[in-house]
């Protein structure tokens, strides 16, 4: 427990030099008042952390004195200390800003609790105020949503630097949740197309015989039920950026179509005749090892050669340290705030509960997270409590584990981080929907009533 500098206003001389020794001896400084006039002039001194505050006292009573804490030193914590038979005091107090109260008589060992209490709050709302100094960091820098302060990111940000500027094809890999997109939007962001659109499509999530039409756009009467002539993506994309996410699920056809229409900058649509241009940049994503499909024959060599310019790596949660800490804030903000509820912190236990997770869907599962969390959270914080849905971590290596019972468990534990969003399961799990239907099918899985 850190130590802090503690103020006891209390008329009662043998009440304030019986805290002060108490608080002493547990290394805490302290300072005395008799009054709330004395306690003010104190306060624009030393660097208080908290003050204990008698409410009843003659002349400024507590009440007042916490009112004048809040206008003139509001983060300084109070703790308000009163009778037993006037609780109804204390909890106006709390109404009025106070952070705890502490009921006469008391002993050592209630009011260290709850000095234990305050420093761990005062820890808190350190490190938020650092989150919210690297958020503002962040957004300042031109990365609003993509947040990380480890050095993994680090890397990831001085890479986006790196190739904004330099007008050439990028491919951004890493595992499904990592926030490939957020990078490639930050790219454009820094770009000189920055003024341009940015198109994106995820190429894995459109079947292959309407991908076609997404990308190259068509004709009207191109094929049944073309009633009007349509642009794709590519034309969309004029001046500004294309991002193909999940490119390395494109059949060999459509990467001989992409790969004529990326060095000429020009294609047909379907069903036409007439050449269209289209000068776009080109940024890829993929969850996929590129290089090894390749090797399998799945994707050309030209076609990988030509979208490889320049690669990012996003890094998974995992290895990500103290990041897990910084997005679980700016989650519970931003939930916070699209609800309506005030809620600003999770507590020491949530952040453990966080940090042992292995986060397999990475951020987008850290987001799905503290979403329901902050849904079902009754209270000003955050707790492991309401953390239950995350569970404990699947033993997919137990002793005598089929390989069945393993793909069952990890297919299941998805769906259900899900909410049985049977879309964003398969791209969490790296596989289309049809092939997530059959596993489900395979092992007899059921949503819960």
């Amino acid at each position: 427990m850190s130590t802090l500098n503690i103020m006891v206003v209390d008329d009662e001389e043998a009440m304030r030099e019986s805290l002060a020794a108490w608080l002493e001896s547990s290394g805490h400084e302290v300072g005395l008042a008799e009054n709330g006039s004395k306690a003010l002039d104190l306060l624009g001194g030393a660097g208080y952390d908290l003050v204990l505050l008698d409410i009843k006292m003659p002349g400024m009573d507590g009440h007042e004195l916490l009112r004048r804490i809040r206008e003139r030193h509001p983060g300084i914590m109070v703790v308000m200390i009163t009778a037993y038979g006037s609780i109804e005091s204390a909890v106006a107090a709390m109404k009025e800003g106070a952070n705890d109260y502490l009921l006469k008589p008391f002993d050592p060992k209630q009011l260290m609790l709850l000095i234990e209490k305050m420093a761990n709050q005062k820890e808190m709302m350190a490190e938020y105020r650092l989150v919210r100094t690297r958020l503002s960091e962040l957004e300042g820098a031109g990365f609003k949503d993509l947040i990380g302060g480890s050095e993994p990111m680090r890397a990831v940000f001085r890479r986006i630097e790196e190739v904004a500027q330099a007008d050439i094809p990028v491919l951004i890999t890493g595992e499904t949740g990592t926030g490939k997109e957020l990078v490639a939007r930050a790219i454009h962001a820094r770009s000189v197309r920055n003024c341009g659109p940015f198109v994106a499509i995820n190429c894995g999530a459109v079947p292959e015989q309407l991908l076609e039409s997404e990308l190259f756009g068509h004709e009207r009467g191109a094929f049944t039920g073309a009633v009007r002539t349509r642009i794709g993506r590519l034309e969309m994309a004029d001046r500004g950026s294309l991002f193909l996410d999940e490119v390395g699920e494109i059949s060999a056809q459509m990467q001989v179509n992409l790969l004529r229409a990326l060095e000429e900058k020009r294609f047909l649509r379907v069903g036409g005749s007439r050449e269209v241009e289209s000068d776009f940049r080109l940024i890829c994503a993929t969850h996929r090892n590129m290089q090894a499909l390749v090797e399998a024959g799945r994707v050309r060599s030209d076609f990988f050669y030509r979208i490889n310019v320049i690669s990012i790596h996003v890094p998974p949660l995992k290895e990500r340290g103290d990041d897990i800490t910084l997005l679980a804030r700016h989650f519970v903000q931003q939930f916070s705030r699209e609800i309506s509820k005030p809620l600003q912190e999770l507590t020491p236990s949530a952040y453990r509960l966080l940090a042992r997770h292995s986060w397999p869907g990475n951020v987008r599962e850290l987001l799905n997270v503290i979403e329901r969390a902050v849904v079902v959270s009754r209270g000003p914080l955050i707790d492991a409590s309401d953390l239950t849905f995350l569970g404990p971590e699947p033993e997919a290596t137990k002793s005598g584990a089929t390989l069945k019972e393993v793909e069952a468990l990890h297919v299941r534990r998805t769906l259900e981080e899900c909410d049985w969003n049977v879309s964003r399961a398969s791209e969490i799990l790296g596989i289309n929907r049809g092939t997530l239907t059959r596993h489900i099918k395979k092992h007899e899985l059921k949503k819960p009533c």
